[in-house]
């Protein structure tokens, strides 16, 4: 397993790949590459784990291919991790336990390192009656402060920022509310946010007609769609934040729509979608570099990079 001179980094590159990827003792990035082939082989026949790691280094070698964040720094490492970069979470339940029962997944979920995703449509919105106790609801932006806070207290246990991407409805009564979040520089400071913009939606912009605000079932108030839209429109401009999804459309070019719906995003950074509560495992290949038959990946190279036993059971891996 010979070095190549393509793996030289200049001192930033070194700093990031110190502080963030590499492992104690590993002095150049050739060690993480080292360990991760080793780790990777292991799920091969003893007989032939030397064959494969020195094919997995080779081609990870020169940076032909990166595999996601949560394998460069866990691979290898003993360490209780998962080794795959982000997670849908369930839908969460509008009710208290059910609420908190998703945050202790979340926070699980991100002590081992996992991205998370979280659509808080299913929440009811503020001022709505909680027949139970005889009280009004705080509304899904508050629950949101709460996953903030979360995500704020564990990134404070490590070096690794914490990631998280949160969705609504264009239809919920909130709608507005979760727009303008982020118009206070001091809040969900840990959350990307993002509109899920239906077919519907779109066409009732385009007509400027009344959008109805629904909860359940339940028409909480009407509004122009046009100035729905604009409102996004301003917030993205002036804060960059929220994103849209147009989430039909997303379901209409899916060729598996037959027999499965997307619902929310999986990943704070490169917008991809999955379904419901699975995950998802990244890597980045050079184009500028064939791969020889020696070090060319075999298909089930996606299945090395299983989660620990102890992963949380309600979060579901592919």
């Amino acid at each position: 397993m010979a070095d190549t001179n393509h793996s030289v980094m200049d001192p930033i590159s070194h700093d990031i790949w110190a502080m963030k990827y590499g492992f104690p003792g590993e002095e150049r990035i050739e060690d993480s590459w080292r360990r991760v082939a080793k780790a990777v082989a292991l799920a091969e026949p003893e007989k032939d784990r030397e064959r494969w790691k020195k094919a997995f280094y080779d081609i990870l070698d020169g940076y032909r291919f990166l595999p996601a964040g949560r394998i460069l720094s866990g691979a290898g490492t003993g360490r209780s991790v998962t080794l795959f970069n982000c997670f849908v979470m369930g839908a969460i339940d509008d009710s208290m336990v059910g609420i908190f029962d998703g945050l202790k997944e979340a926070a699980l979920t991100m002590q081992q390192g996992g991205g998370i995703g979280h659509d808080f449509s299913t929440l009811r919105p503020k001022g709505a009656a909680v027949k139970g106790v005889g009280a009004d609801a705080s509304g899904p932006l508050s629950f949101m402060d709460v996953w903030d806070s979360m995500c704020r207290t564990i990134m404070s246990a490590g070096s690794r920022r914490g990631a998280m991407m949160g969705t609504m409805r264009c239809d919920h009564p909130d709608i507005e509310h979760f727009i303008d979040a982020k118009r206070d520089a001091r809040r969900l400071r840990n959350f990307n946010l993002s509109v899920l913009v239906t077919d519907a939606f779109m066409q009732a912009v385009r007509a400027d007609a009344d959008w109805p605000l629904i909860f359940n079932g339940e028409v909480f108030r009407t509004m122009r769609a046009r100035a729905l839209w604009d409102r996004i429109m301003r917030s993205t401009y002036d804060y960059a934040e929220p994103g849209v999804i147009f989430i039909d459309r997303i379901n209409a070019a899916n060729n598996l729509s037959f027999c499965e719906q997307f619902d929310v995003p999986t990943r704070v950074a490169s917008s991809r979608f999955r379904l419901m509560a699975p995950a998802c495992s990244a890597r980045s290949i050079s184009r500028d570099s064939s791969p020889t038959p020696s070090n060319r990946m075999r298909p089930s190279m996606k299945r090395r990079c299983a989660a620990p036993s102890s992963w949380p059971s309600g979060s579901w891996t592919m």
